[in-house]
């Protein structure tokens, strides 16, 4: 899969890059990799996970997380600071960033967390993806809800900043407003459409007033959906969507999922849906991550409200998206481009999300047509569960090679080569 669509070629790497593309290359003693009958993608970009490394290991860790990652096809993922402590700081940066250089099997990168009072931080860190903004309490202590410490940060420096896009203030009256409902749906109701819609609100006013460039984090109402296709051509905005919030809808997710369908923002209604797998579609939103934040058994199984938010997703993002192009609903190019190229373009990722002379060769074979069934304590991540348990899908990787080394084929990994950090190279990253 090209930027120009499908061809059937050859593809050469040497030295980790895409040296050579064409019918029928010369073999020059190369290793031959036969993919007869197979479909070569570039690696796809996850843009949100929590991989809870530091701090958090018996959740996940950048080893687990990164081996769910490879077997999903993913080769690169972009992971969020509410960890413990939280990466708030150029020197929690760099210490996250050693832990990755020793476990992480795919390549990485990092957002550094706002707080109140961290401007100076967020303009000195190098080399991240962007600045993390929960404006609504998630899981984790990371909190700016106060709209005069969200205007001093949008008003310093030209970095991306990501928004967590829940009104803080609207989730504290839903509390007092539904504190007599019982149940894990009353979720849903505590952080309403308009808790998502209010924040989605003030941060592209944010952006616009200061021309800063915004990436709107797991949009889940069609309000906002609307909102964003009247207001995101006047200014540098950007969105995704994770596969959970078109998959699974309200109420049967509840019912059938209980607190292992519980995140923030939450699943919602069908109506909700469909309009952000419209959205999808007409570019309204660019791009699909996961959001993958596990959480064990055993937490999960507090029950509402003592259960934390949050579900993995990293392993089966990509099959669920195949299988949707299996099903007639999407294209193998869309796919590649809001998994793969859309996600290297939106954060500026350099020789990333691409088949082409030059690049990274971070290239997943996928068969699609090999049907398997998501399977509760057959996945790499730590937490070996899933909220798509049971689902056959049809369309797998079978192979995910990260700077032209093999590191899954076939349920093997491979691990005496580790992933990289990602570089970021971006119009707003230059001073």
């Amino acid at each position: 899969m090209t930027p120009d669509g499908a061809v059937a070629a050859d593809v050469r790497v040497e030295n980790g890059i895409i040296a050579a593309m064409g019918a029928s290359l010369p073999e020059r003693g190369a290793r031959i990799i036969d993919a007869k009958g197979l479909t070569l993608i570039p690696g796809a970009i996850d843009p949100q996970v929590h991989f809870r490394d530091p701090g958090m290991e018996w959740k996940e860790d950048l080893a687990t997380g990164s081996r769910a990652a490879a077997a999903g096809g993913v080769t690169g993922f972009l992971e969020m600071p509410n960890t413990s402590p939280n990466t708030v700081t150029a020197e929690l940066m760099e210490a996250k960033k050693k832990i990755a250089a020793g476990k992480s099997l795919v390549n990485y990168g990092f957002f550094i967390g706002a707080t109140p009072d961290n401007v100076e931080e967020l303009l000195a860190v190098r080399n991240v993806c962007g600045i993390k903004i929960f404006m609504g309490a998630s899981t984790g202590t990371l909190l700016v809800d106060k709209l005069e410490d969200q205007e001093r940060i949008f008003s310093r420096g030209r970095r991306l900043i990501a928004v967590h896009a829940e009104d803080e203030a609207l989730i504290r009256e839903n509390k007092q407003r539904y504190a007599g409902v019982t149940g894990v749906a009353n979720h849903a109701l505590i952080r309403s459409p308009e808790v998502a819609l209010r924040a989605t609100q003030t941060a592209v006013g944010l952006s616009k007033k200061y021309g800063r460039r915004l990436h709107i984090l797991h949009m889940t109402t069609q309000e906002e959906a609307e909102y964003l296709a009247r207001e995101k051509a006047s200014g540098p905005i950007s969105a995704e969507v994770c596969p959970q919030h078109f998959l699974l809808t309200a109420p049967e997710c509840y019912d059938r999922l209980g607190t292992y369908a519980q995140m923030n923002p939450p699943l919602r209604e069908k109506r909700h849906a469909d309009a952000l797998w419209h959205a999808l579609k007409t570019g309204v939103i660019d791009c699909i991550a996961t959001d993958h934040a596990p959480h064990t058994r055993e937490e999960k199984d507090k029950g509402f409200p003592n259960a934390p938010s949050g579900m993995p997703g990293v392993e089966t993002s990509l099959p669920l998206m195949l299988d949707r192009v299996n099903q007639g609903l999407c294209s193998l190019d869309e796919v590649v481009r809001w998994m793969c190229s859309n996600p290297a373009r939106l954060y500026g990722i350099k020789n990333k999300g691409r088949i082409e002379i030059g690049y990274d060769a971070d290239l997943v074979l996928v068969d699609m047509a090999r049907e398997k069934t998501i399977e509760d304590g057959k996945l790499q991540t730590k937490v070996n569960w899933s909220p798509y348990n049971g689902w056959k899908t049809k369309g797998w990787p079978v192979m995910t090679m990260v700077n032209g080394n093999i590191v899954f084929h076939e349920g093997e990994f491979f691990t005496d080569v580790l992933g990289r950090e990602i570089i970021f190279d971006a119009p707003w990253e230059r001073t």
